[in-house]
């Protein structure tokens, strides 16, 4: 999904109709009488060769207090501000209202690109109303008929360079990874410090079960209420990305809906939202596990813990809410041995406690960021690499299956984000999984890179020979040179 585009308007517009024609499905409720839709609602939209989210939201109110009108706007204020493009909505044949009016002010303030959209424009009745949106000042109103179908074509007209844009910004704001290192550049003396930049900032994403507490922990680090909280679980339904100035480190940071157990997720909705986090995954460079201090490492923790190290990110481990434990040092030796045990491909990833209510914690959070991204870049020189794997063979010789030692010839670094290496080795297949574990190992403990994914491939050495296929047919015309040699003398 390239874009999000927010539906926005009064009560009983159209947006609803047009939220289902644009996702071709009949997902939200529909009906004559105004305020049906409350929450916000989202789906996969297709319009003709482009693709994005689209939300659905409440109609805009003019009520700001406590009451259920009053807090289904600031939901929908938040929907524009999370957008990236919103499409304000107004019903052609009632033509522009004082409220109309009131909001079309807000978008201005709120959002970058406002799209406006004259709906029910059918009839010839609505020409009218068509030049008094002008009135606006949004540009040129899109005449459509969300009922019909008409004027999508119109509508993707003007969506098209917008989405061409938000490409462009993915691109850049996607991180390198899996990153190439040739023979001349392992040996440079890089100190695996990569450089980090406002135009380049460190993304991070905060990923964890619903109610772990992810969006109290960025408002924190934020320093004010950006992102809505409350004890209600799965609050966030999207992922939402910030850029802020942590202690001085650029970063762009993902909050995520909470992600439950496959079984449970059965809301459309929820099952977006999951999506959205997983996709905030492959952005992020970082990614901060939230536990719940009362009930951690609990299978679906462990399932998104995984799902980090299986994409090749570097990932820190947060237990939130350590204000409320009252044991804490058998506390944290508990969870360490959890860790140990539950985690062993995270070996060594930093476990570090915060209180994302008291702000307790955040500094070793931030410092435990910075050093997990300095290891996911670590390089190490092949002359360093090649009497590390000599001293390692010489401790712990690999196995001899069939009577034929497996010899492990040579090593090199071939990539960074994660670190990668390759062996050149004969009888690759036949190496046991368990030495290569032993191998991974040790190269995490000696060159000091815990927690961070490592990549280990084995190759055979033989492959590289050219003169592999002559040296088996030699013999046999050896042989038959000699043959005839034999023949004449006789």
């Amino acid at each position: 999904m390239s874009f999000t585009l927010a539906l926005v308007g009064r009560p009983n517009v159209g947006k609803s109709t047009l939220f289902n024609r644009l996702v071709g499905k009949r997902l939200a409720l529909v009906d004559d009488q105004p305020g049906v839709t409350r929450d916000l609602r989202e789906g996969e939209a297709r319009l003709g060769d482009l693709r994005f989210t689209v939300i659905d939201t409440a109609g805009l109110e003019e009520a700001t207090d406590e009451s259920l009108q009053g807090r289904m706007r600031r939901l929908t204020e938040r929907a524009v501000e999370m957008a990236d493009v919103c499409l304000f909505i107004l019903d052609a044949r009632a033509g522009v209202t004082p409220a109309d009016e009131v909001f079309a002010d807000i978008l201005r303030k709120k959002s970058a690109h406002v799209i406006l959209a004259a709906n029910k424009a059918e009839s010839n009745a609505s020409e009218a109303m068509i030049y008094e949106a002008y009135s606006l000042g949004l540009g040129d109103p899109v005449r459509i008929s969300a009922e019909h179908g008409e004027g999508m074509a119109d509508l993707h007209a003007m969506l098209m360079p917008l989405a061409d844009e938000f490409e462009e910004r993915a691109r850049a704001i996607a991180p390198e990874v899996d990153v190439d290192l040739h023979e001349d550049e392992d040996d440079d003396g890089f100190d695996g410090k990569p450089l980090i930049t406002a135009a380049r900032p460190l993304q991070v994403a905060v990923v964890g079960r619903p109610n772990a507490g992810k969006s109290t922990l960025i408002n924190r680090i934020l320093g004010e209420d950006r992102l809505l909280t409350g004890p209600e679980p799965g609050i966030t339904r999207d992922a939402i990305s910030l850029p802020i100035n942590w202690s001085g480190t650029p970063m762009r940071i993902f909050d995520t809906a909470g992600m439950r157990r496959k079984a449970k997720v059965q809301e459309k909705l929820e099952k977006l939202s999951v999506s959205d986090g997983l996709r905030a995954v492959k952005f992020a460079e970082v990614v901060v596990v939230l536990l719940d201090v009362e009930i951690p490492f609990e299978q679906q923790d462990l399932r998104i813990a995984d799902l980090a190290e299986r994409e090749g990110r570097a990932v820190v481990v947060a237990v939130n809410k350590w204000d409320l434990e009252d044991e804490k040092q058998e506390k944290l030796a508990e969870l360490k041995e959890s860790f140990a045990r539950l985690l062993p491909q995270l070996k060594g990833a930093p476990l570090i406690t915060v209180s994302a209510k008291t702000g307790r914690g955040l500094d070793r959070l931030h410092d435990a960021i910075l050093r997990a991204h300095e290891v996911w870049n670590r390089r190490i020189p092949t002359a360093r690499l090649n009497l590390w794997l000599s001293g390692m063979v010489e401790s712990h010789p690999p196995p001899a299956p069939g009577g034929r030692r497996i010899k492990l010839r040579y090593m090199t670094q071939v990539k960074t984000r994660p670190p990668g290496f390759v062996i050149m080795a004969s009888f690759p297949e036949k190496l046991p999984e368990s030495y290569k574990r032993y191998l991974v190992n040790a190269l995490r403990e000696d060159y000091d890179m815990p927690g961070t994914p490592i990549r280990m491939t084995f190759r055979s050495q033989s492959d590289q020979n050219p003169y592999k296929d002559k040296k088996k047919s030699t013999p046999s015309r050896l042989r038959k040179h000699l043959g005839k040699g034999r023949a004449d003398d006789s």
